[in-house]
């Protein structure tokens, strides 16, 4: 069994994954200043037991970093993962110089790209198995991903520099993560570098302009969209998927345990009709249903 919860921090992303196995996966990073020591409160009661904490950074943007110098301090990120880049920033926040530095501390940083193998990312050792994190983007030779990280080297946004990766449980679900991904970028792409999986965070937040195009979606076949906390006049809202909207549900966990995953809510008058009723109780927030995978 293994949780995964999409943390409700407002126009921004925060996840964290408490693994069947010995690990413990941060996701992001979008905290308040108000709202922060109570979210690394439960970070490390979640992470204490692990042998093996990371976090996982998508692309530094700022409300994918916010707070990151103060999770710094709090839990010693020394396992720090993101894609090779040099992406600076015209007016550079605490947060981003502490992104700087993680990512360019050898004994701190391993590089995400397509492939990639890691103990205990998604390699298993006598010690310990792997989490089941596998890497599909980027391709570090892609025309298109070089010209990114260009721009993200001349001050421009970082976004389309996103990783993909999926979190896969054995005999159970498929997640898939995208960061901030733009339409206009993947449909440039000459190449669709996603999988199967059963559960999709929409990328940038759910908007419109990082709308998943209809050939990738066709490849991923996702039982369940969760669309994140943009304002609701840019969200799309991927008509003809199974969703949940962030911004109406809150707190998102998703209790995964085999073919089954239980959902959870913070918002207690949020439901939806296309999941199971197994009668679950409120472990993590309001139980709206299960997902068969």
């Amino acid at each position: 069994m293994s949780i995964v919860k999409s943390l409700s921090v407002g126009d921004g992303d925060m996840f964290y994954i408490r693994h069947g196995s010995d690990s413990f996966t941060m996701i992001d990073c979008s905290m308040e200043e108000w709202d922060r020591k109570r979210i690394v409160t439960e970070l490390k009661e979640q992470s204490a037991d692990k042998g093996v904490v990371r976090f996982i950074s998508t692309h530094p943007d700022d409300d994918h970093i916010m707070g990151l110098r103060y999770l710094h301090q709090q839990m010693e990120l020394i396992n720090f993962y993101c894609v090779k880049n040099q992406t600076t920033k015209e007016e550079p926040t605490d947060d981003f110089e502490q992104y700087c530095a993680l990512r360019d501390d050898p004994k701190k940083a391993y590089c995400l790209e397509k492939g990639c193998k890691r103990r205990w990312l998604n390699d298993t050792s006598e010690e310990r198995t792997s989490a089941g994190i596998n890497v599909l983007w980027p391709v570090t030779s892609n025309k298109w991903y070089q010209e990114a990280l260009n721009l993200a080297a001349e001050g421009e946004s970082p976004n389309n520099i996103s990783a993909i990766f999926k979190y896969s449980q054995q005999d159970g679900v498929t997640i898939m993560w995208m960061g901030d991904l733009e339409t206009d970028f993947m449909e440039s792409l000459d190449q669709i570098p996603v999988v199967a999986a059963d559960v999709l965070f929409a990328p940038h937040h759910g908007r419109d302009s990082g709308k998943v195009p209809s050939g990738w979606l066709d490849v991923i076949s996702p039982k369940l969209i969760i669309i994140g906390e943009a304002p609701s006049e840019h969200l799309n809202y991927y008509a003809g998927y199974n969703t949940i909207t962030q911004n109406s549900a809150g707190d998102i966990t998703l209790d995964c345990d085999g073919c089954n995953v239980h959902i959870y809510v913070s918002e207690a008058d949020y439901g939806v009709d296309f999941l199971d009723e197994q009668g679950m109780n409120d472990a993590y927030g309001s139980y709206i249903g299960t997902l068969k995978v």
